[in-house]
Protein backbone atom coordinates (compact mmCIF):
# COMPACT_ATOMS: atom_id res chain seq x y z
CA UNK A 1 0.00 0.00 0.00
CA UNK A 2 0.92 3.22 -0.84
CA UNK A 3 2.50 5.37 1.99
CA UNK A 4 0.22 8.13 1.51
CA UNK A 5 -3.45 8.28 1.02
CA UNK A 6 -5.16 9.01 -2.41
CA UNK A 7 -7.53 11.76 -3.66
CA UNK A 8 -10.54 10.39 -4.38
CA UNK A 9 -13.54 10.92 -2.18
CA UNK A 10 -15.86 8.23 -3.44
CA UNK A 11 -14.74 4.97 -5.02
CA UNK A 12 -16.91 2.14 -6.57
CA UNK A 13 -15.19 -1.48 -7.19
CA UNK A 14 -16.74 -3.84 -9.33
CA UNK A 15 -15.84 -6.84 -11.47
CA UNK A 16 -16.76 -5.13 -14.69
CA UNK A 17 -16.10 -1.30 -15.55
CA UNK A 18 -17.67 1.46 -17.02
CA UNK A 19 -15.00 0.80 -20.38
CA UNK A 20 -13.71 -1.89 -22.31
CA UNK A 21 -10.94 -2.25 -24.77
CA UNK A 22 -10.36 -4.09 -27.80
CA UNK A 23 -6.97 -4.34 -29.92
CA UNK A 24 -7.87 -3.51 -33.73
CA UNK A 25 -5.99 -5.53 -36.37
CA UNK A 26 -2.93 -2.17 -36.40
CA UNK A 27 -2.20 -3.05 -33.26
CA UNK A 28 -4.33 0.10 -31.92
CA UNK A 29 -7.07 -0.03 -28.98
CA UNK A 30 -10.61 1.23 -29.09
CA UNK A 31 -12.69 1.84 -26.25
CA UNK A 32 -16.56 0.42 -25.97
CA UNK A 33 -18.31 2.61 -22.61
CA UNK A 34 -20.85 0.46 -20.51
CA UNK A 35 -23.76 1.30 -19.44
CA UNK A 36 -26.27 0.45 -16.65
CA UNK A 37 -27.06 2.09 -12.96
CA UNK A 38 -23.46 2.32 -11.70
CA UNK A 39 -22.70 4.50 -14.72
CA UNK A 40 -25.68 6.43 -14.14
CA UNK A 41 -25.08 6.80 -10.56
CA UNK A 42 -21.56 8.23 -11.02
CA UNK A 43 -22.60 10.39 -14.00
CA UNK A 44 -25.40 12.01 -11.20
CA UNK A 45 -22.55 13.03 -8.88
CA UNK A 46 -20.77 15.15 -11.11
CA UNK A 47 -17.09 15.98 -12.33
CA UNK A 48 -15.90 17.97 -8.99
CA UNK A 49 -16.61 14.51 -6.63
CA UNK A 50 -13.21 13.13 -7.32
CA UNK A 51 -14.89 10.09 -8.09
CA UNK A 52 -12.43 6.87 -8.94
CA UNK A 53 -14.09 3.43 -10.53
CA UNK A 54 -11.59 0.36 -9.67
CA UNK A 55 -12.48 -2.73 -11.98
CA UNK A 56 -10.77 -5.72 -13.57
CA UNK A 57 -9.04 -6.03 -16.94
CA UNK A 58 -11.59 -8.96 -18.43
CA UNK A 59 -10.15 -9.46 -21.87
CA UNK A 60 -6.72 -9.09 -23.44
CA UNK A 61 -7.09 -6.03 -24.82
CA UNK A 62 -7.95 -4.58 -21.93
CA UNK A 63 -4.97 -5.74 -20.10
CA UNK A 64 -3.08 -4.30 -23.58
CA UNK A 65 -4.63 -0.94 -22.23
CA UNK A 66 -2.91 -1.37 -18.73
CA UNK A 67 0.11 -1.99 -20.03
CA UNK A 68 0.26 1.27 -22.14
CA UNK A 69 -1.25 3.09 -19.69
CA UNK A 70 -4.44 3.94 -22.00
CA UNK A 71 -7.14 5.25 -19.58
CA UNK A 72 -9.45 7.39 -18.70
CA UNK A 73 -10.27 9.69 -15.78
CA UNK A 74 -12.28 8.76 -13.12
CA UNK A 75 -11.07 4.54 -13.82
CA UNK A 76 -8.08 2.18 -12.12
CA UNK A 77 -8.35 -1.17 -14.63
CA UNK A 78 -6.22 -3.82 -12.50
CA UNK A 79 -4.20 -6.17 -14.33
CA UNK A 80 -4.61 -9.09 -12.43
CA UNK A 81 -3.04 -12.49 -13.44
CA UNK A 82 -5.41 -13.86 -15.95
CA UNK A 83 -5.68 -17.23 -14.40
CA UNK A 84 -6.36 -15.89 -10.78
CA UNK A 85 -9.22 -14.07 -12.43
CA UNK A 86 -10.56 -16.83 -14.28
CA UNK A 87 -10.12 -19.03 -10.85
CA UNK A 88 -12.05 -16.67 -8.97
CA UNK A 89 -14.69 -15.38 -11.59
CA UNK A 90 -15.71 -18.43 -13.01
CA UNK A 91 -14.23 -21.08 -10.34
CA UNK A 92 -15.59 -19.29 -7.40
CA UNK A 93 -18.38 -16.99 -7.78
CA UNK A 94 -19.88 -18.20 -10.76
CA UNK A 95 -19.81 -22.10 -10.01
CA UNK A 96 -20.69 -21.48 -6.45
CA UNK A 97 -21.00 -18.40 -4.80
CA UNK A 98 -23.45 -17.77 -7.66
CA UNK A 99 -25.06 -21.70 -7.15
CA UNK A 100 -25.42 -21.03 -3.54
CA UNK A 101 -27.24 -17.79 -3.53
CA UNK A 102 -29.34 -19.04 -6.34
CA UNK A 103 -30.04 -22.53 -4.76
CA UNK A 104 -29.19 -24.57 -7.88
CA UNK A 105 -27.18 -27.26 -6.85
CA UNK A 106 -28.19 -31.08 -7.57
CA UNK A 107 -27.57 -31.90 -3.95
CA UNK A 108 -26.92 -35.70 -4.59
CA UNK A 109 -23.82 -34.97 -6.14
CA UNK A 110 -22.71 -31.23 -5.88
CA UNK A 111 -21.17 -29.01 -4.04
CA UNK A 112 -17.99 -31.07 -3.62
CA UNK A 113 -15.36 -28.96 -1.48
CA UNK A 114 -12.30 -30.58 -2.49
CA UNK A 115 -8.53 -29.52 -2.82
CA UNK A 116 -9.58 -28.38 -6.13
CA UNK A 117 -11.81 -26.03 -4.33
CA UNK A 118 -9.64 -24.74 -1.94
CA UNK A 119 -7.34 -24.02 -4.75
CA UNK A 120 -9.97 -21.66 -6.43
CA UNK A 121 -10.62 -20.22 -3.16
CA UNK A 122 -6.80 -18.93 -2.83
CA UNK A 123 -7.60 -17.21 -6.30
CA UNK A 124 -10.81 -15.74 -4.81
CA UNK A 125 -9.40 -14.79 -2.11
CA UNK A 126 -5.85 -13.12 -3.94
CA UNK A 127 -8.58 -11.43 -6.63
CA UNK A 128 -10.37 -9.54 -3.62
CA UNK A 129 -7.14 -8.23 -2.34
CA UNK A 130 -5.96 -6.70 -5.33
CA UNK A 131 -9.04 -5.16 -5.49
CA UNK A 132 -8.60 -3.80 -1.56
CA UNK A 133 -5.24 -3.20 -1.98
CA UNK A 134 -5.76 -0.94 -4.80
CA UNK A 135 -8.94 1.05 -2.78
CA UNK A 136 -6.77 1.61 -0.09
CA UNK A 137 -3.97 3.76 -2.49
CA UNK A 138 -6.72 4.93 -4.10
CA UNK A 139 -9.04 6.93 -1.22
CA UNK A 140 -8.61 10.02 0.26
CA UNK A 141 -9.01 10.07 4.02
CA UNK A 142 -12.62 9.31 5.27
CA UNK A 143 -13.70 8.58 1.86
CA UNK A 144 -16.56 6.56 0.75
CA UNK A 145 -16.32 3.35 -0.69
CA UNK A 146 -19.05 1.26 -2.83
CA UNK A 147 -18.57 -2.48 -3.08
CA UNK A 148 -20.40 -4.08 -5.73
CA UNK A 149 -22.09 -8.04 -5.72
CA UNK A 150 -20.74 -11.04 -5.01
CA UNK A 151 -17.23 -11.06 -6.65
CA UNK A 152 -16.11 -8.82 -4.25
CA UNK A 153 -17.43 -10.66 -0.86
CA UNK A 154 -14.27 -10.39 0.96
CA UNK A 155 -13.04 -6.70 -0.08
CA UNK A 156 -15.02 -4.81 2.67
CA UNK A 157 -12.99 -7.17 5.31
CA UNK A 158 -10.05 -6.55 3.93
CA UNK A 159 -9.78 -2.94 3.07
CA UNK A 160 -11.22 -2.19 6.77
CA UNK A 161 -7.75 -3.60 7.93
CA UNK A 162 -5.58 -1.11 5.62
CA UNK A 163 -7.61 1.65 5.85
CA UNK A 164 -9.79 1.72 8.88
CA UNK A 165 -10.79 5.74 8.68
CA UNK A 166 -12.67 4.48 5.09
CA UNK A 167 -16.51 4.16 4.74
CA UNK A 168 -17.24 1.11 3.32
CA UNK A 169 -20.46 -0.22 1.69
CA UNK A 170 -21.52 -3.45 -0.02
CA UNK A 171 -24.03 -3.97 -2.50
CA UNK A 172 -25.99 -7.40 -3.40
CA UNK A 173 -27.18 -7.61 -6.73
CA UNK A 174 -28.19 -11.32 -6.23
CA UNK A 175 -30.49 -13.31 -3.36
CA UNK A 176 -28.71 -14.03 -0.42
CA UNK A 177 -29.12 -17.66 0.26
CA UNK A 178 -31.30 -18.89 3.49
CA UNK A 179 -29.48 -20.44 6.29
CA UNK A 180 -29.81 -23.86 5.51
CA UNK A 181 -28.37 -23.64 1.83
CA UNK A 182 -25.18 -21.19 3.17
CA UNK A 183 -24.53 -23.89 5.27
CA UNK A 184 -23.58 -25.97 2.50
CA UNK A 185 -20.13 -23.93 2.81
CA UNK A 186 -17.21 -25.28 4.62
CA UNK A 187 -16.95 -23.72 7.96
CA UNK A 188 -14.11 -21.61 7.19
CA UNK A 189 -15.17 -20.05 3.93
CA UNK A 190 -18.46 -19.39 5.29
CA UNK A 191 -16.99 -17.64 8.04
CA UNK A 192 -14.45 -15.61 5.82
CA UNK A 193 -17.46 -14.54 3.77
CA UNK A 194 -19.85 -13.16 6.63
CA UNK A 195 -16.28 -11.41 8.36
CA UNK A 196 -15.48 -10.07 4.55
CA UNK A 197 -19.21 -8.81 4.25
CA UNK A 198 -19.67 -7.52 7.78
CA UNK A 199 -16.22 -5.59 7.24
CA UNK A 200 -18.41 -2.92 5.96
CA UNK A 201 -19.83 0.17 7.59
CA UNK A 202 -23.27 -0.74 5.89
CA UNK A 203 -24.64 -3.89 3.28
CA UNK A 204 -27.34 -3.54 0.64
CA UNK A 205 -29.64 -5.46 -1.07
CA UNK A 206 -32.15 -5.48 -3.75
CA UNK A 207 -35.07 -6.50 -1.18
CA UNK A 208 -35.85 -6.86 2.54
CA UNK A 209 -35.85 -11.08 1.33
CA UNK A 210 -32.32 -10.62 0.58
CA UNK A 211 -31.31 -9.10 3.55
CA UNK A 212 -33.30 -10.95 5.91
CA UNK A 213 -31.34 -13.80 4.46
CA UNK A 214 -28.16 -12.10 5.29
CA UNK A 215 -29.38 -11.47 8.73
CA UNK A 216 -30.40 -14.80 9.59
CA UNK A 217 -26.95 -16.25 8.54
CA UNK A 218 -25.15 -13.67 10.73
CA UNK A 219 -27.41 -14.05 13.51
CA UNK A 220 -27.40 -18.16 13.56
CA UNK A 221 -24.29 -19.34 12.03
CA UNK A 222 -22.10 -17.83 14.17
CA UNK A 223 -23.95 -16.39 17.25
CA UNK A 224 -20.80 -15.91 19.72
CA UNK A 225 -19.62 -13.09 17.33
CA UNK A 226 -22.80 -11.78 15.61
CA UNK A 227 -26.06 -10.02 17.27
CA UNK A 228 -28.81 -8.64 14.93
CA UNK A 229 -29.94 -5.63 16.05
CA UNK A 230 -33.57 -5.76 14.66
CA UNK A 231 -35.36 -2.38 12.96
CA UNK A 232 -36.93 -0.44 15.17
CA UNK A 233 -38.22 2.64 14.17
CA UNK A 234 -36.91 4.62 11.63
CA UNK A 235 -33.51 2.82 13.25
CA UNK A 236 -32.35 0.23 10.54
CA UNK A 237 -31.71 -3.35 11.44
CA UNK A 238 -27.76 -4.12 12.05
CA UNK A 239 -25.50 -6.84 12.84
CA UNK A 240 -23.28 -5.75 16.27
CA UNK A 241 -19.53 -7.65 16.38
CA UNK A 242 -19.31 -8.84 19.35
CA UNK A 243 -15.70 -9.74 19.65
CA UNK A 244 -15.10 -6.03 19.49
CA UNK A 245 -14.16 -6.02 15.32
CA UNK A 246 -14.34 -2.77 13.67
CA UNK A 247 -16.78 -1.23 12.42
CA UNK A 248 -18.55 -2.54 15.95
CA UNK A 249 -21.98 -2.92 14.03
CA UNK A 250 -23.08 -3.32 10.72
CA UNK A 251 -25.79 -1.85 9.56
CA UNK A 252 -28.43 -3.45 6.75
CA UNK A 253 -30.57 -1.87 3.76
CA UNK A 254 -32.37 -2.09 1.20
CA UNK A 255 -32.82 0.05 -2.45
CA UNK A 256 -34.72 -1.72 -5.16
CA UNK A 257 -32.88 -0.65 -8.35
CA UNK A 258 -35.82 0.84 -10.79
CA UNK A 259 -36.01 1.13 -14.40
CA UNK A 260 -34.20 4.10 -16.51
CA UNK A 261 -38.01 5.03 -17.75
CA UNK A 262 -36.36 8.61 -19.51
CA UNK A 263 -33.79 6.04 -21.56
CA UNK A 264 -35.71 3.09 -22.15
CA UNK A 265 -38.31 5.56 -23.92
CA UNK A 266 -35.91 7.37 -25.77
CA UNK A 267 -33.77 4.48 -26.87
CA UNK A 268 -36.88 2.44 -27.91
CA UNK A 269 -37.95 4.72 -30.14
CA UNK A 270 -34.69 5.12 -32.66
CA UNK A 271 -34.64 3.92 -35.86
CA UNK A 272 -32.75 0.46 -35.34
CA UNK A 273 -35.40 -0.48 -32.94
CA UNK A 274 -38.16 0.09 -35.83
CA UNK A 275 -36.36 -1.70 -38.31
CA UNK A 276 -36.25 -4.63 -35.91
CA UNK A 277 -39.87 -4.50 -35.24
CA UNK A 278 -40.53 -4.82 -38.52
CA UNK A 279 -38.60 -7.58 -38.95
CA UNK A 280 -39.94 -9.40 -35.89
CA UNK A 281 -43.74 -8.62 -37.10
CA UNK A 282 -42.63 -9.96 -40.10
CA UNK A 283 -41.90 -13.25 -38.25
CA UNK A 284 -44.51 -13.39 -35.98
CA UNK A 285 -47.22 -12.69 -38.68
CA UNK A 286 -50.22 -10.28 -38.90
CA UNK A 287 -52.81 -9.75 -36.08
CA UNK A 288 -51.02 -12.55 -33.31
CA UNK A 289 -50.76 -12.09 -29.71
CA UNK A 290 -47.25 -12.12 -28.41
CA UNK A 291 -45.73 -13.53 -25.44
CA UNK A 292 -42.36 -11.98 -24.64
CA UNK A 293 -39.51 -13.28 -22.35
CA UNK A 294 -35.93 -11.63 -22.48
CA UNK A 295 -33.16 -13.11 -20.96
CA UNK A 296 -29.48 -14.50 -20.95
CA UNK A 297 -29.67 -18.52 -21.02
CA UNK A 298 -28.61 -18.74 -16.52
CA UNK A 299 -29.58 -21.62 -14.81
CA UNK A 300 -31.65 -19.32 -12.77
CA UNK A 301 -34.08 -17.62 -15.48
CA UNK A 302 -35.91 -20.61 -16.12
CA UNK A 303 -36.35 -20.61 -19.35
CA UNK A 304 -36.96 -24.41 -20.53
CA UNK A 305 -39.96 -24.63 -17.82
CA UNK A 306 -41.15 -21.24 -19.61
CA UNK A 307 -41.02 -23.11 -22.85
CA UNK A 308 -42.96 -25.95 -21.36
CA UNK A 309 -45.34 -23.77 -20.07
CA UNK A 310 -46.14 -22.44 -23.39
CA UNK A 311 -45.87 -25.70 -24.88
CA UNK A 312 -49.17 -26.39 -22.76
CA UNK A 313 -50.93 -23.80 -23.15
CA UNK A 314 -51.08 -25.02 -26.89
CA UNK A 315 -51.87 -28.32 -25.53
CA UNK A 316 -54.70 -26.98 -23.35
CA UNK A 317 -56.09 -24.18 -25.35
CA UNK A 318 -56.13 -25.35 -28.95
CA UNK A 319 -58.10 -22.02 -29.53
CA UNK A 320 -54.82 -20.35 -29.34
CA UNK A 321 -53.23 -22.08 -32.44
CA UNK A 322 -52.11 -19.73 -35.05
CA UNK A 323 -53.15 -16.58 -32.93
CA UNK A 324 -49.91 -16.41 -30.26
CA UNK A 325 -46.95 -16.88 -30.89
CA UNK A 326 -43.42 -16.58 -28.07
CA UNK A 327 -40.94 -14.49 -29.02
CA UNK A 328 -38.00 -15.73 -26.91
CA UNK A 329 -34.70 -14.46 -26.68
CA UNK A 330 -32.09 -16.33 -24.79
CA UNK A 331 -28.85 -14.49 -24.91
CA UNK A 332 -25.94 -16.68 -24.53
CA UNK A 333 -24.64 -16.05 -20.82
CA UNK A 334 -21.03 -18.07 -19.27
CA UNK A 335 -20.79 -20.11 -22.53
CA UNK A 336 -16.90 -20.92 -20.96
CA UNK A 337 -19.18 -23.17 -18.11
CA UNK A 338 -19.83 -26.48 -19.77
CA UNK A 339 -23.43 -26.73 -17.61
CA UNK A 340 -24.04 -23.31 -19.26
CA UNK A 341 -23.26 -24.55 -22.73
CA UNK A 342 -25.77 -27.82 -21.68
CA UNK A 343 -28.55 -25.27 -20.91
CA UNK A 344 -28.36 -22.93 -23.85
CA UNK A 345 -28.42 -26.53 -26.07
CA UNK A 346 -31.83 -27.61 -24.34
CA UNK A 347 -33.49 -24.49 -24.59
CA UNK A 348 -32.40 -24.49 -28.31
CA UNK A 349 -34.16 -28.30 -28.18
CA UNK A 350 -37.37 -27.10 -26.45
CA UNK A 351 -38.02 -24.57 -28.79
CA UNK A 352 -37.49 -26.53 -31.93
CA UNK A 353 -39.42 -29.97 -30.48
CA UNK A 354 -42.64 -27.38 -29.83
CA UNK A 355 -42.02 -25.55 -33.73
CA UNK A 356 -41.83 -29.57 -34.79
CA UNK A 357 -44.96 -30.27 -33.09
CA UNK A 358 -47.43 -27.18 -33.30
CA UNK A 359 -45.95 -25.05 -36.26
CA UNK A 360 -47.32 -24.54 -39.50
CA UNK A 361 -46.31 -23.31 -43.35
CA UNK A 362 -47.85 -19.91 -42.30
CA UNK A 363 -47.29 -20.05 -38.30
CA UNK A 364 -43.95 -20.73 -36.19
CA UNK A 365 -44.87 -20.91 -32.68
CA UNK A 366 -41.69 -20.03 -31.01
CA UNK A 367 -39.51 -17.63 -32.44
CA UNK A 368 -35.85 -17.99 -30.74
CA UNK A 369 -33.31 -15.85 -31.03
CA UNK A 370 -30.16 -16.30 -29.35
CA UNK A 371 -28.07 -13.75 -30.43
CA UNK A 372 -27.37 -10.77 -28.00
CA UNK A 373 -29.00 -7.26 -29.45
CA UNK A 374 -30.27 -4.75 -27.46
CA UNK A 375 -32.75 -3.01 -30.41
CA UNK A 376 -34.34 -5.97 -30.84
CA UNK A 377 -34.90 -6.55 -27.33
CA UNK A 378 -36.49 -3.51 -27.05
CA UNK A 379 -38.77 -3.94 -30.23
CA UNK A 380 -40.01 -6.81 -28.39
CA UNK A 381 -40.85 -4.79 -25.44
CA UNK A 382 -42.48 -2.62 -27.81
CA UNK A 383 -44.63 -5.65 -29.23
CA UNK A 384 -45.17 -7.32 -25.91
CA UNK A 385 -49.11 -8.26 -24.87
CA UNK A 386 -47.46 -10.45 -22.57
CA UNK A 387 -44.29 -10.73 -20.61
CA UNK A 388 -43.30 -13.49 -19.44
CA UNK A 389 -40.60 -13.58 -16.23
CA UNK A 390 -40.76 -16.82 -14.15
CA UNK A 391 -37.38 -17.28 -12.32
CA UNK A 392 -36.51 -19.55 -10.05
CA UNK A 393 -34.72 -17.01 -8.42
CA UNK A 394 -33.50 -14.03 -9.03
CA UNK A 395 -32.05 -10.27 -7.16
CA UNK A 396 -34.32 -7.95 -8.87
CA UNK A 397 -34.85 -8.62 -12.94
CA UNK A 398 -35.29 -5.53 -14.64
CA UNK A 399 -36.59 -7.56 -17.34
CA UNK A 400 -40.33 -7.01 -15.26
CA UNK A 401 -40.10 -3.59 -14.56
CA UNK A 402 -38.56 -2.77 -18.32
CA UNK A 403 -41.45 -4.01 -20.38
CA UNK A 404 -44.22 -2.41 -18.86
CA UNK A 405 -42.27 0.88 -19.27
CA UNK A 406 -41.80 0.19 -23.02
CA UNK A 407 -44.49 -1.75 -24.16
CA UNK A 408 -46.54 0.70 -26.78
CA UNK A 409 -50.25 -1.21 -25.96
CA UNK A 410 -49.30 -2.10 -22.09
CA UNK A 411 -49.15 -5.45 -21.63
CA UNK A 412 -49.89 -7.99 -19.14
CA UNK A 413 -46.77 -9.09 -16.57
CA UNK A 414 -46.28 -13.23 -15.42
CA UNK A 415 -43.97 -12.94 -12.87
CA UNK A 416 -42.30 -15.28 -10.74
CA UNK A 417 -43.10 -15.38 -6.91
CA UNK A 418 -39.10 -15.86 -6.78
CA UNK A 419 -38.01 -12.84 -8.62
CA UNK A 420 -37.04 -10.01 -6.27
CA UNK A 421 -39.27 -7.62 -8.35
CA UNK A 422 -42.27 -9.42 -7.26
CA UNK A 423 -41.69 -7.39 -3.96
CA UNK A 424 -43.04 -4.53 -5.46
CA UNK A 425 -44.83 -5.21 -8.84
CA UNK A 426 -46.48 -8.74 -7.57
CA UNK A 427 -49.59 -6.98 -6.53
CA UNK A 428 -50.48 -5.86 -10.34
CA UNK A 429 -48.89 -8.90 -11.79
CA UNK A 430 -50.14 -12.78 -12.60
CA UNK A 431 -48.25 -14.88 -9.63
CA UNK A 432 -46.81 -18.32 -10.71
CA UNK A 433 -44.33 -20.70 -8.66
CA UNK A 434 -41.80 -20.96 -11.22
CA UNK A 435 -41.54 -24.50 -10.82
CA UNK A 436 -45.51 -25.04 -11.82
CA UNK A 437 -45.67 -25.41 -15.50
CA UNK A 438 -49.46 -26.26 -15.85
CA UNK A 439 -50.21 -23.49 -13.35
CA UNK A 440 -47.70 -21.19 -15.64
CA UNK A 441 -49.99 -22.14 -18.39
CA UNK A 442 -52.67 -21.31 -16.71
CA UNK A 443 -51.08 -17.90 -16.01
CA UNK A 444 -50.68 -17.46 -19.95
CA UNK A 445 -53.50 -18.14 -20.74
CA UNK A 446 -55.52 -15.29 -18.26
CA UNK A 447 -53.05 -12.84 -19.35
CA UNK A 448 -53.91 -13.67 -22.83
CA UNK A 449 -57.79 -12.95 -22.12
CA UNK A 450 -57.48 -9.97 -19.74
CA UNK A 451 -59.63 -7.15 -20.98
CA UNK A 452 -57.55 -4.17 -22.60
CA UNK A 453 -59.05 -1.43 -19.53
CA UNK A 454 -57.85 -4.22 -17.05
CA UNK A 455 -54.58 -4.19 -18.82
CA UNK A 456 -53.95 -0.78 -19.21
CA UNK A 457 -54.70 0.38 -15.51
CA UNK A 458 -52.51 -2.82 -14.24
CA UNK A 459 -49.45 -1.35 -16.34
CA UNK A 460 -50.08 2.05 -15.39
CA UNK A 461 -49.55 0.66 -11.89
CA UNK A 462 -46.72 -1.42 -12.58
CA UNK A 463 -44.78 1.77 -14.53
CA UNK A 464 -45.38 3.91 -11.62
CA UNK A 465 -43.70 1.02 -9.34
CA UNK A 466 -40.75 -0.01 -11.49
CA UNK A 467 -39.22 3.37 -12.12
CA UNK A 468 -39.95 4.59 -8.21
CA UNK A 469 -36.17 4.18 -7.78
CA UNK A 470 -34.11 5.11 -11.23
CA UNK A 471 -30.55 4.30 -11.77
CA UNK A 472 -28.72 7.54 -10.35
CA UNK A 473 -31.28 7.82 -7.30
CA UNK A 474 -30.88 4.32 -6.42
CA UNK A 475 -26.81 4.94 -6.54
CA UNK A 476 -27.09 8.37 -4.70
CA UNK A 477 -29.45 7.01 -2.17
CA UNK A 478 -26.41 4.15 -1.64
CA UNK A 479 -24.10 6.79 -0.68
CA UNK A 480 -25.93 9.30 0.93
CA UNK A 481 -27.10 6.18 3.32
CA UNK A 482 -23.44 5.14 3.69
CA UNK A 483 -22.51 9.01 4.57
CA UNK A 484 -25.39 9.23 7.14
Amino acid sequence: MASTHGAHGILVASNRGPISYQTQDDGSLTARRGGGGLVSGLSAIGPDADALWVCAALGDGDREAVRRGVGEDGVRMLDIDAEVHAEAYNGIANSVLWFVHHMLYQTPLEPVFDAEFRRRWEAYRAYNGAFAEALAEEAAEGASVLVQDYHLCLVPGMLRVLRPDLRIGHFSHTPWAPVDYFRMLPDDIRAELLDGMLGADRLAFLTWRWATAFLDCAAEIDPGRYRVAPASGTTPPAVEHLDGAAPGRTRVGVHGLGADAEFLRARSHEDDVAERMAALREEIGAGRRTIVRVDRTELSKNIVRGLLAYRQLLDDHPEWHERVVHVAFAYPSRQDLAVYRDYTAEVQRVAEEINSRYGTPDWTPVVLHVKDDFARSLAAYRLADVALVNPIRDGMNLVAKEVPVVSDEGCALVLSREAGAYEELGDDAIRVNPYDVVGTARALHEALTMQPGERAERTKRLVAAATALPPARWFLDQLEALRS
